[in-house]
């Protein structure tokens, strides 16, 4: 896994942010870092003004970081019901309702309501992917990181979930991508990052990146 040199990035309330680059460039450990999965060797990473670079993931996740990993991850012998009420716990205390936190989530994928009583590994990829974003959501972030959402799945489906997303971040919830379908990425994205062997290489807004000769030429297929 790609060390990071001196990544510097920064990401404003209500954003969709996306970052950009190789396979190996760094952008999973960026994430891992943000979420806690990994500690920086030094620097420091900041949420809403406060240091969390030395908290444990559940302790981020419960301050409002949710992680959706690449290969989604969700839980196969679990249902897809049980596996979005899981994600509900970092506040979720047994006590009341959590159906209008489900009704949120079926209501983006209307799909995940259809086989709510579903096991999870008997979904198709989609759905997978569906059911790792909505169980992140469950968790009431403020900022939501995803790791190569459109990875495995057909164009359609590519383009639903990229919808999505930009639907989920106009609800108010900031999000960071990393993704290697750079083109889709900068469609939706308000600014991006483009990182090289550990190091961010180019900051600009969306549209200045989908332009930008060099990029156009590693990332965008000329």
């Amino acid at each position: 896994m790609q060390g990071l040199k001196r990544v510097s990035l920064s990401i404003q309330t209500g954003e969709l942010i996306t970052l950009i680059g190789a396979n190996g460039a760094g952008k999973t450990t960026v994430l891992r870092t943000i979420s806690g999965l990994q500690r920086p060797s030094n620097g420091t990473v900041e949420f809403l003004g406060q240091s969390i670079a030395s908290l444990r993931p559940e302790e981020i996740v419960a301050r409002g970081i949710s992680h959706v990993p690449e290969g989604r991850r969700v839980f196969p012998g679990l249902t897809v019901l049980e596996n979005l009420q899981i994600g509900a716990a970092p506040w979720y205390n047994g006590t009341g309702s959590l159906e209008s936190e489900l009704t949120k989530v079926y209501e983006l994928f209307p799909r995940l309501k259809e086989r709510s009583q579903q096991l999870a590994w008997s979904l198709s990829g989609g759905e997978q992917q569906m059911l790792a974003i909505g169980r992140a959501l469950m968790a009431r972030p403020k900022l939501l990181l995803l790791d190569e959402p459109s990875l495995g799945l057909s164009p359609v489906l590519v383009e639903q979930v990229f919808q999505t997303l930009k639907l989920i971040n106009e609800l108010g919830v900031t999000i960071l991508i990393v993704e290697q379908n750079a083109f889709m990425a900068l469609e939706i994205a308000d600014r991006g990052y483009v990182i090289e062997n550990g190091r961010i290489v180019l900051s600009e807004a969306a549209e200045a990146l989908r332009n930008n000769p060099r990029v156009k030429t590693a990332y965008l297929g000329g």
